[in-house]
């Protein structure tokens, strides 16, 4: 499989529906056999039969095998399909455009290589974990719009992330001034009961009323720097609504240029075209039922 340029985890994928098709097709080819099988059993009973009942037994043969032959092909493309549909469904979610080349499904060597990989006993270089979780695709960026709103909004989670650390620390300056202010007055009280100086007092309470002041030049301060980073804080909040806004319609943008490319288009119509073919399909096996 290295001749496919595939990784570990897509070898182990391809591995895994090769064993189911195998096993759909052994299912299928054992129901043929039981076809002829159930022709020996129930109609060659007879040494001799003429060329009529020979004919007529060939012909129910025939429906018969036809029947389940045309049954497994449709079988297998609606299970192609819905590998596809998972396919698309993955690389739709991050915008991806997938493109086939339905040339390239009738080259012989390819298939050749299928063939000689399908003969191996299926044994990749490590154990398939089923469980594990389907891989992400990478996106695909359209002009790197969407590239540049994701670095915006980075951007402004950074910044609102540095003013709420500021604001914290503003805070935790104010919740000391405070605490150094209630120290201060509870040594004034202590002073005022021990000692009778009233000069020392009063210069003591010169130095809290300086204090004071100065706590309240401070707090206020710490108050309008608060007043400003709330307020930062919500212009920031805003550009965030903003830009996320503007990679919402981004989004949409592609998705509505996705839905206009001729591949889509294309698709759309190959399957129509391909639900009529089945329809088709059905009414003949319903006629050739009815035959029989």
């Amino acid at each position: 499989m290295a001749d496919f340029g595939f990784n570990e985890h897509h070898q182990n994928e391809v591995i895994i529906y090769m064993r189911f098709a195998r096993s759909k097709r052994a299912l299928r080819l054992k129901t043929i056999d039981s076809c002829f099988q159930d022709l020996k059993d129930s109609r060659l009973i007879e040494e001799t039969y003429t060329v009529d009942e020979v004919s007529d037994m060939l012909d129910g043969l025939q429906v018969l095998v036809h029947g389940e032959v045309e049954m497994e092909l449709i079988n297998t493309a609606h299970t192609n399909v819905l590998l596809l549909r998972q396919l698309f469904s993955q690389a739709e979610k991050f915008y991806l455009r997938l493109q086939t080349d339905i040339s390239e499904l009738e080259n012989r060597e390819l298939l050749e290589q299928v063939a000689e990989f399908e003969k191996t006993d299926f044994k990749p270089n490590s154990k398939v974990n089923q469980e594990s979780s389907k891989p992400k695709l990478a996106p695909l960026n359209e002009g790197g719009v969407s590239e540049l709103l994701q670095k915006e909004i980075s951007r402004l989670q950074e910044d609102n992330d540095k003013l709420k650390a500021r604001l914290r620390t503003l805070e935790s300056q104010a919740m000391s001034a405070l605490d150094d202010k209630s120290k201060a007055e509870r040594a004034l009280k202590a002073l005022q009961k021990s000692q009778g100086d009233h000069q020392e007092i009063a210069n003591l309470e010169g130095t809290v009323a300086s204090m004071q002041a100065d706590f309240e030049k401070t707090l206020n301060a710490n108050v309008a720097s608060q007043k400003d980073l709330q307020d930062s804080l919500v212009s920031a909040k805003h550009d965030l609504l903003r830009v996320q806004e503007q990679l919402s319609l981004a989004e949409k943008d592609l998705e509505k240029k996705f839905q206009q490319t001729a591949a889509y288009r294309n698709m759309k119509e190959i399957l129509t075209k391909k639900n009529e073919h089945i329809k088709d399909l059905r009414k003949r096996l319903q006629r050739y039922e009815s035959d029989e």
